[in-house]
């Protein structure tokens, strides 16, 4: 299993580096030749709103890592939340290069069509996201139950992650955000398949 982990550190790793490139790629392209993306497009509303999702990851992450000391669960733990990090900040600064406001007015996935979807349910403000309550409870639990409870809520906040990132690779205009969001869809494909043996191997 070590080397399953280390696998996959090792491609976010790849990838971060490569994506070094992409931020100033877009203060130079915009986009394809498309020019600075609406406030309104999907562009900016992928950013937006995949900034909020991946901070959740972030904080599940770091909340396992101090409730158990099972190494292969805090090594994928801190290499989720190393890349979701780095991920947010790109496209948070894609956002001030394109001079264009960090929260909108409208509802999480106008985006992609679904900002008529019933608001989420405490916390959870877009598909996958785990509720308050949730992430209260991955705090109280600890070892193999911390271990099992924050694979079963990462595997959820992946498939959401994975469904907003396809719509920004239908629907984005801006090339280099789109080969991101590509990439996110192939890393957390695996992290999800890793995931799984880590379950089987828990449960």
């Amino acid at each position: 299993m070590r080397r399953h982990v280390g696998w996959i550190a090792g491609a976010a790793a790849a990838a971060l580096v490569a994506a070094g490139a992409i931020t100033y790629a877009v203060a130079e392209d915009g986009g394809s030749g498309a020019g600075v993306p609406a406030a309104d497009s999907a562009d900016a509303g992928f950013a937006r709103d995949m900034a909020v999702h991946h901070q959740q990851a972030v904080e599940m992450s770091y909340i396992v890592r101090d409730r158990t000391k099972d190494e292969e669960v805090r090594r994928l733990a801190y290499d989720i939340a190393q890349t979701q990090a780095n991920q947010r900040g790109m496209l948070l600064g894609w956002l001030d290069l394109w001079e264009l406001p960090k929260v909108s007015a409208k509802p999480p996935m106008d985006w992609m069509g679904m900002g008529d979807m019933p608001p989420g349910q405490d916390g959870a403000l877009m598909p996958g996201m785990a509720t308050n309550a949730e992430l209260k409870k991955l705090g109280t639990l600890s070892d193999k139950q911390a271990e099992i409870f924050y694979l079963q809520l990462m595997t959820e906040h992946h498939k959401g992650g994975i469904h907003m990132a396809e719509g920004c690779v239908a629907r984005c205009t801006v090339g280099v955000e789109k080969k991101l969001a590509q990439g996110m869809v192939d890393a957390q494909q695996s992290e999800i398949r890793l995931m799984s043996d880590m379950l089987k191997e828990r449960q």
